[in-house]
């Protein structure tokens, strides 16, 4: 402060309360304050006189615009497929967990059916044992009546001009008893 001219500025009694309160707001000096204020409006070029102050108003306003407009590119390109993509992502889980809950029932019920199906091939296999048993009878029938049918047939060619009606008779009676027993 050595070369430094000081200059005063008179002001009325309120002003000068107004100063002092905001310097104990502030916890500087009141000089100190004054030269801020100074220093501010020097900077800002902003008049006192203008509370409103257009140009805080204007920079305020386009610093507004310019975050509507980000957000609103944000939600665009962000927000909106990913809401549509969890949107999807519920749908399918949702017929996941329908999927499941069926399969649950089937699963419940799978323990009945198997057992159903158990019965049933068994009943088969004791059908296809009893059908194979008849076949091998039947074979065997065949077998016993081409037998019978062979030995009639010889015995008829050797009594056939020289055996009696009596005879021929027997043998039919004999054969056809044979047939009966099988």
């Amino acid at each position: 402060m050595g070369n430094e001219r000081l200059r005063s500025i008179k002001y009325s009694e309120a002003e000068a309360s107004k100063l002092e309160k905001l310097a104990l707001k502030l916890g500087r000096p009141k000089r100190q304050v004054f030269l801020q204020m100074v220093e501010y409006f020097y900077r800002t070029k902003k008049d006192p006189l203008d509370i409103n102050d257009d140009m805080l108003k204007a920079t305020i306003m386009r610093h507004y615009k310019d975050y509507v407009g980000f957000i609103k590119t944000q939600e665009n390109e962000l927000l909106i497929p990913t809401k549509r993509d969890i949107g999807r992502m519920i749908d399918a889980q949702k017929k996941v967990i329908t999927g499941f809950g069926l399969l649950a029932k089937q699963n419940e019920q799978m323990p009945g059916l198997i057992e159903r199906q158990n019965q049933y091939l068994s009943g088969l296999e004791t059908n296809y044992r009893r059908i194979a048993q008849l076949l091998k009878d039947k074979e065997h029938f065949k077998a016993l009546f081409l037998g019978i049918l062979e030995s009639y047939a010889s015995a008829r060619d050797n009594l056939s001009a020289l055996g009696s009606r009596k005879e021929k008779e027997q043998l039919l009676s004999t054969t056809l008893n044979q047939i009966k027993m099988l």
